[in-house]
């Protein structure tokens, strides 16, 4: 197991900002790496793909995997005829281990694709020792509603809106792959 050799947080205001890290992100991302999501339901994490998606080039809407459980993307052309790597988008959520997630078989695509694992942890750190973790919280009950002191009301109001709320990302980085990699330039300010 490697240790944490790099470390960001930053605040994402809305759901256009989480698309923005995540489009941030896909400028740094190589065929290879291992992107292991972490958050409550309506963190973020879907909405982070979406953004990677867009940024890589993928074919087809980067939607919430979770019926489906794995899907992958494949590069569109690039203007000049090159091609980035695929996606490849899974959800964790309903896989009961180790031994479900390895019948995926994500090590026969893990060196040509981007790879994120949303509900990853403590499954998905066994694909690679090089990896980046990035844990997305979106506090409840802290709309504008709650300074207010409107209290239940504000956490009614982040169900009706899953985009609206401010979210904090936290991004580790584990293994050589990420040693000398500046994930502070990529955070939103």
């Amino acid at each position: 197991m490697s240790d944490v050799v790099v470390r960001t947080e930053t605040d994402l205001p809305d759901a256009e900002a989480t698309r923005a890290l995540g489009a941030a992100l896909a400028g740094v991302l190589r065929a290879g790496d291992l992107v292991i999501l972490t958050g409550d339901l309506g963190a973020g994490k879907t909405t982070f793909t979406q953004g990677l998606g867009a940024a890589l080039g993928v074919r087809g809407q980067v939607a919430s995997p979770t019926f489906i459980v794995a899907r992958e993307h494949p590069p569109l052309p690039r203007e000049d005829g090159s091609r980035g790597p695929a996606l490849v988008h899974v959800d964790a959520y309903r896989l009961g281990g180790l031994g479900e997630l390895d019948a995926l078989d994500l090590d026969s695509s893990l060196d040509e694709s981007v790879t994120v694992v949303e509900w990853g942890r403590g499954l998905a750190e066994a694909l690679t020792d090089d990896r980046l973790e990035i844990d997305l919280e979106r506090p409840r009950g802290t709309s504008a509603g709650a300074a207010d002191g409107a209290g239940a009301d504000a956490d009614a109001d982040d169900e009706a809106d899953p985009g609206a709320g401010t979210r904090h990302a936290t991004l580790r980085g584990f293994g050589a792959r990420w040693a000398g990699v500046d994930l502070a330039a990529l955070t939103v300010r």
